[in-house]
């Protein structure tokens, strides 16, 4: 049987909320499920793992979704998370300065 960590859907329409568990991989996304071990809801910012048990699974074979291993990563350590966050939107900025300092291309003559 092949275990994944994974989120299922709760909430209503155009409001989400996810609980972060651990399901067999044949099951559907909003199916059972072997063990919950988180909450996140991205409305309100509230992330919470019990990494315990997440370490636990991925120990025993559990793979985790890209999503999940992520939000794992930033609950984990969430001043490292908010470092990466401040220089990724500097990084942006900096982009975007570059792009308009730069002349525009001269448009190419159309006969």
């Amino acid at each position: 049987m092949s275990v994944r960590i994974r989120m299922k859907r709760t909430g209503t329409t155009n409001l989400p909320c996810y609980r972060v568990v651990v399901a067999d991989a044949r099951a559907q996304r909003d199916g059972r499920s072997i063990e919950e071990i988180g909450f996140y809801d991205p409305k309100h910012h509230v992330e919470r793992i019990d990494l315990a048990r997440y370490d636990h699974w991925v120990r025993n074979g559990a793979e985790a979704s890209e999503t999940v291993s992520n939000l794992a990563r930033r609950v984990r350590d969430p001043e490292a998370d908010a470092k990466r966050r401040a220089e990724n939107r500097q990084r942006e900025k900096d982009k975007k300065k570059a792009a308009a300092s730069k002349p525009a291309p001269e448009a190419a003559a159309t006969a």
